[in-house]
């Protein structure tokens, strides 16, 4: 299960709840164990960038967890690392923001919610 909220040690955050609210009438997502593995497997090449506050963000991690999809995430308001390597690499301190590994070994600074919530549902929905 995934634990996107493991940059605060594992509390919720301020908009977590009101994404939430429709979860249980949504359709549950459901995969072989053998699924998961492959699905996990590929999202241990992605982190999140993102920060309590940010509704766009908490829309992305509602994304993520309705999909049961095991993405770090690294607050940039709770570390300046995070913020300096969304910078440097990514090109704006904006979130959210999608870093993609690729099998390839090129990366990815996927930004924009809807964005990102598109890939995410395509690849993973």
């Amino acid at each position: 299960m995934i634990s996107t909220m493991q940059d605060i040690g594992g509390k919720g955050t301020m908009f977590d709840e009101w994404f939430d609210k429709d979860i249980k009438t949504e359709k549950t997502l459901s995969r072989t164990d053998e699924e998961q593995a492959h699905v996990d497997k590929e999202t241990s090449k992605m982190v999140l960038y993102h920060y309590e506050t940010c509704m766009f963000c908490a829309r992305v991690k509602k994304t993520i967890r309705q999909l049961k999809l095991n993405i770090r995430t690294r607050d940039i308001h709770l570390d300046e690392i995070h913020m300096r390597e969304l910078v440097t690499n990514g090109g704006k301190p904006t979130v959210p923001c999608l870093r993609i590994e690729r099998p390839d070994g090129t990366t990815v600074w996927q930004y924009e919610s809807s964005d990102i919530r598109n890939y995410l549902l395509q690849k993973f929905g």
